[in-house]
Order: C-alpha cells, then sequence, then structure tokens
C-alpha cells in the first residue's frame, strides 16, 4: 500500500445532525428539485411517462462526501449535486434528491418506486444488476484512512493488520477488508476486526474517537478526507492484498425504464466535457473512467 495524499473539499462535522434526521431508517427531502421542464433537452422524450408527468426526477444519497455533503441548513453539496445538474440538462427535468440513512434502505427505497436512482459509490456487480441498471462512471481501489499519528499500525509500510477498521455495512469494503485479512494471516500477522456503520462520516467519527485505528472507504473519499485534514493519511490496498480496480456505477431500478436513457445521458457529458469539469473540480482526475458503461459484469454482446 502506498500512502497518498491529494486535494479536494469535505465536510465531516455534520453527521451527528444527519443521523439525527435520518433515525430509524427515516428519509427526508434534502434537496429541493430547481430549473424548469425542457421539452426540447435532447433526452427529454426518451423519460418514461410517469417522470414526464411529475415534471422531475426524484433520486436518493446518503451522506458520504466528496459525494454528498449535507450542510446545517440542509442544503446538499458534493460531486453529486453537480453531476445531476448536468445530467439533469441532458433528460430535460428537474432533479430533486431525498436522504435516507444506508445502503439497504436506499436499494429497498428504489425497488419499491420511492426513488428512481442512487449514484453511490456502489459497485457494479451481477447482483445488483439482476434488479438494478448499473451505470459505470469512476473507478477506484479499496482504501484505509488512518491519523498520521498511527501510522505505526501498518504492517510495515503496506497496510493495517490486527487492527479495528470501520467501514459502511454492505459496502465493497466489506469483501475488501476479508481479502485484506487474508494477507495479513499469510505474513503471520493478526486479523483485523471490522466494526459497520451507518455511512463515512460515521465511520471517521469512530477514527476521530478512538473507536476505531482505520476507517474503510473508497479512493475518492480518501481523497476528500486527506485533503480536508492534514492530520490524516490513507493507505491503498494492492492487488497482492487481494484488492483490485472496481467500477462504481448509478443504479436506476430495471423497471423504472430509465437505464438506457440514463447511460445515453452519461454518454453525452462524456462527450460535450461535463463529466471532466466535474471530476476537475473536485480533483477527482485520478479516479475517472474513459467511457460509462452500462451493466458490466452482466452485458452481452447480441449474437
Amino acid at each position: 500500500m502506498q500512502v497518498r495524499t491529494t486535494a479536494s473539499l469535505v465536510s465531516i462535522a455534520l453527521a451527528g445532525a444527519l443521523l439525527a434526521a435520518c433515525a430509524n431508517g427515516a428519509a427526508e427531502e434534502s434537496g429541493a428539485a430547481s430549473g424548469k421542464v425542457d421539452t426540447d433537452a435532447p433526452l427529454y422524450d426518451a423519460l418514461p411517462k410517469d417522470v414526464k408527468d411529475a415534471g422531475e426526477l426524484v433520486v436518493v444519497g446518503d451522506a458520504h462526501p466528496p459525494y454528498r455533503t449535507v450542510e446545517k441548513d440542509g442544503e446538499i453539496t458534493g460531486i453529486d449535486p453537480d453531476l445531476w445538474k448536468v445530467l439533469g440538462e441532458q433528460l430535460g427535468v428537474p432533479v430533486r434528491m431525498e436522504v435516507a440513512q444506508s445502503m439497504p434502505s436506499i436499494l429497498t427505497g428504489m425497488q419499491s418506486g420511492r426513488w428512481l436512482a442512487w449514484n453511490g459509490p456502489v459497485q457494479a456487480n451481477p447482483e445488483r444488476e439482476r434488479a438494478f441498471d448499473a451505470i459505470t462512471w469512476l473507478q477506484t481501489r479499496t482504501t484505509y484512512v488512518f491519523p498520521k499519528e498511527n501510522a505505526d499500525a501498518l504492517a510495515g509500510d503496506d497496510g493495517p493488520c490486527g487492527q479495528t477498521i470501520a467501514i459502511v455495512g454492505g459496502s465493497i469494503t466489506e469483501s475488501e477488508v476479508e481479502k485484506l485479512n487474508t494477507w495479513c494471516t499469510e505474513r503471520g500477522e493478526p486479523a483485523n476486526e471490522r466494526a459497520d456503520y451507518a455511512d463515512t462520516n460515521a465511520t471517521l467519527l469512530a477514527v476521530k474517537s478512538g473507536r476505531a485505528d482505520f476507517a474503510g472507504m473508497t479512493e475518492t473519499a480518501a481523497l476528500d478526507v486527506t485533503a480536508a485534514d492534514e492530520t490524516y493519511d490513507y493507505v491503498t490496498q494492492t492487488d497482492e492484498q487481494g484488492s483490485g480496480v472496481s467500477l462504481l456505477a448509478l443504479l436506476t431500478p430495471k423497471d423504472s425504464g430509465l437505464g438506457e436513457t440514463m447511460h445515453e445521458a452519461f454518454q453525452n457529458i462524456f462527450e460535450n466535457g461535463d463529466y471532466q469539469q466535474v471530476l476537475e473540480k473536485w480533483g477527482l482526475e485520478p479516479v475517472a473512467v474513459e467511457e460509462p458503461l452500462i451493466n458490466p459484469t452482466t452485458k452481452r454482446e447480441p449474437s
């Protein structure tokens, strides 16, 4: 693993307020739809009828800087609002975001029709692609954020072993920690203990309070955290430690009829430069992909 630090923006002090607002798994409206319906937009005619009738697209997100930070006044800032702005311009309808507390509640809510899209971070895999169309637009590896003063907790300079790692329950990091533990035990080091939390803010608070030694997260989030607070560094899980590059996706329910249209919207913002501008704003060029894919782990070419 290699320790790295770079630039972006983050706000992690609002986790308590968000968790209180989302108690018992409830969701609240935190981002009002803005703008007007544009029937001349490139993809308006391809939208499902119920979205046209509603005059807006209702999506969901959890607190996961730099994707989404919920400010004290309830405003949602981060990559996601910026991305939805340019996607909305392609679709021709305003986008309204609601905040939910956890991945299980988000997936259940989308399957029930409450929300029509979630921008993760979530890995595209065959299980998810059975229920959702997955449009991939970032790549990442798993990373482990730690206070610099705890650098001696690394196994050599390579990674944590015998430590408590806070992760978002049900996230891709869950399986990555298992692979890391295999690597640790093969080296004669003790395995790590996993502690599950509802969102990334909670994992960072666990590290800050001493309840965990490391916070496992995507590289996108780690870039953000280490830029905002110079007392933190991170290490990236390597191929040798069982990790590989993961494709991160936007999910939309298959029965929503939005999948192909959303994929085309992503293709358009890749072609017109909006995608690159959003990533440059947030310092995320290292995790960019060359093109968006739809259902990459299950898609079959026509015979």
